[in-house]
């Protein structure tokens, strides 16, 4: 049962996901206020993508709760669904299909009526520079163009959260911080939540209002970029980054770990 009173939009209690025994998220608890930038970070293998996964209803935890926007998604499915909007690692747009095409198939299958729909993606595209673009397969864009059109997508049905799963990988400098302007607005100008993960620590130093490291599947460490900086007598948060996680080379990728449970839950 929705209770919209609580200040948190996001909650998550003794969180915890396992793979045939190997614990890829071990015993988490965290809290994001609505209207926050929260930055999720950690080294490889660490339980990020594991944890948004569970956050947004693809895996289900083996122990532990979750409330999304005050739903429960173990029983409320659909209605977390319809709370959030997420751009994935990898891309997860259709190729074949035109900008337009694609914002719209996603406008049909989460429920957006007929009537709000054209001006709703006419104002997305325009939002994120692709409206000249509108016709074009997505197949001949560039990688900053793909981004900004699966970030559009994601707002489709106007969504109280954001979930970024490294938004900004492997794009160009100007590209990333032309991203993080189309998302600071949002934040600033509709109060969307903003949960993401990223490797460009600088990112999060800049943009996130809180930060969890999380490593090992355990969170080490929470703050504002400063706190952390601050209790790690580092420079910046980068430093403290690598001050709470060491600098040794991790071998593990929690990515793997996701893909191996979907496909056994496909043979199933």
């Amino acid at each position: 049962m929705s209770n919209n009173a609580s200040p948190y939009i996001i909650e998550a209690r003794d969180l915890v996901k396992k793979f045939n025994g190997f614990t890829a998220v071990d015993k988490i608890s965290f809290k994001v206020k609505k209207g926050e930038i929260f930055a999720f970070l950690g080294p490889n293998g660490a339980g990020k993508t594991t944890t948004i996964k569970m956050l947004t209803t693809l895996l289900r935890p083996s122990d532990g709760s979750i409330l999304i926007n005050s739903y429960d998604p173990a029983k409320e499915q659909d209605k977390v669904r319809s709370s959030f909007g997420i751009v994935f690692q990898d891309q997860s747009i259709d190729e074949e299909l035109t900008a337009w095409e694609n914002m719209e198939f996603h406008a049909v299958l989460y429920g957006v009526s007929k009537v709000k729909r054209k001006a709703k993606i006419e104002k997305l595209l325009r939002f994120v520079g692709l409206w000249e673009k509108q016709k074009e397969l997505v197949k001949k864009f560039s990688g900053g163009m793909r981004r900004r059109l699966e970030i559009a997508r994601g707002l489709i049905h106007e969504p109280a959260i954001l979930f970024l799963d490294e938004p900004t990988l492997g794009l160009d400098p100007q590209t990333r911080a032309n991203i993080w302007d189309h998302i600071k607005s949002l934040n600033e100008n509709k109060g969307m939540t903003v949960f993401f993960t990223t490797h460009y620590i600088e990112e999060a130093q800049k943009m996130a209002h809180q930060v969890s490291i999380i490593d090992h599947g355990k969170i080490i460490k929470r703050g504002t970029p400063e706190e952390l900086i601050t209790a790690t007598n580092t420079q910046n948060l980068e430093e403290a980054f690598l001050e709470l996680t060491g600098k040794e080379i991790r071998k593990e990728d929690s990515v793997q770990l996701d893909r191996m449970a979907i496909k056994r839950r496909v043979r199933r």
